[in-house]
């Protein structure tokens, strides 16, 4: 089994591209606090490295942006490639899904345009009526 979830801060905003088919890959890195303190009394905290894909990967570049609280759910995954004559290893989290954490306008971003979603949208974050269309149910 190959599972991880994580919950923390994004370290920058989010680096969306996209491949020649049109499928869009988002990267960024998430600050997830240790659960515990060195014998100083300091908080460490490992920075992991996460790539979504798709319409997720788009919906986590318009609304997580730098100190945006996110959590992750995926599959660790290793690689490498060669860069200037060296072998490079890269361990990520590729992840299934991306929660918001944090309400509209809160802390991580400052600027007031973060938006609570799944990993494709809330549309039970805005004010008014919730537009679903039967395409929309699960059954």
């Amino acid at each position: 089994m190959n599972r991880a979830t994580l919950v923390g801060r994004l370290t920058k905003d989010p680096e969306l591209r996209f491949t020649p088919n049109g499928v869009g890959v988002a990267t960024f890195t998430l600050a997830v606090n240790r659960p515990f303190a060195t014998k100083n009394g300091d908080r460490e905290a490992d920075f992991i490295r996460v790539v979504v894909w798709r319409k997720a990967a788009e919906s986590a570049a318009q609304y997580l942006k730098k100190g945006s609280l996110a959590g992750v759910d995926g599959r660790l995954s290793s690689r490498s490639f060669e860069k200037d004559g060296q072998r490079v290893f890269v361990t990520e989290v590729v992840a299934d899904q991306v929660q918001f954490l944090e309400p509209k306008g809160s802390r991580g971003n400052g600027n007031g345009s973060h938006q609570p979603s799944s990993n494709e949208g809330n549309p039970f974050a805005g004010d008014g009526p919730v537009d679903i269309s039967d395409e929309d149910l699960p059954f």
